[in-house]
């Protein structure tokens, strides 16, 4: 229930006046209708393929890879936050299908690569020249920000719980760890990654 002196702010725009923008960009049933979606200012009204193409044109060159083997829950925020962050592309590994409900439709923005293995994602990061960097709190990690993560380069999950799999341990040049201060041994996957990329944005800036 509203508590009395509450306003409901409604996000986005609603239909723009005429006459419309002459621009291919722009989508005529959102400036018709209004576009209530969770995108910046800065692409009200636009496409999504629009959308897509202009931020093509400045992704950040890390990846990030994350493993799907028990469907987990997780893996829809950090699709969303590849997004926020600018990732070049996202890596499921393992299972194909995933739940989408916590990417927030930004998977529509977001360049998406599904590999069936650890190994057919370390053949793809070799053509493509790229280390693979495992985040996960292992014997032998280093910690964030102790060395700077490699310009170039795909950041891999585990999934939430067991962490990176036997599999995916094998096969990544290097792991980092995320340091931590109280009684609990791993941290939620979702929020991992969004520290590790935010450690990368912060070391390589924008």
């Amino acid at each position: 229930m509203e508590e009395p002196g509450e306003i409901e702010l409604e996000i986005g725009v609603g239909p723009h006046p005429r006459p419309w923008p002459d621009d291919p960009r722009f989508d005529p049933e959102l400036l018709a209708a209004g576009d209530r979606r969770n995108v910046v200012d800065a692409y009200r009204y636009w496409t999504v393929e629009a959308i897509r193409a202009d931020l093509d044109t400045r992704r950040h060159p890390f990846h990030v890879a994350i493993e799907n083997w028990q469907h987990d829950m997780n893996i829809g925020t950090v699709v969303r936050t590849a997004n926020a962050f600018l990732a070049a592309e996202v890596h499921i590994v393992g299972r194909r299908r995933w739940n989408r409900r916590g990417a927030m439709v930004t998977d529509r923005y977001q360049h998406i690569r599904h590999h069936a293995a650890p190994e057919e994602l370390a053949a793809w990061a070799e053509r493509a020249g790229l280390p693979l960097v495992g985040i996960d709190n292992l014997p032998g990690s280093r910690p964030l920000g102790e060395v700077p993560l490699p310009r170039a380069c795909v950041l891999v999950f585990g999934q939430e719980g067991p962490g990176l799999s036997a599999g995916m341990r094998a096969v990544v040049a290097d792991c980092r760890s995320i340091p931590q201060y109280g009684s609990t041994r791993s941290i939620n996957a979702g929020v991992a990654a969004g520290i590790a990329m935010h450690a990368w944005i912060v070391e390589h800036g924008c």
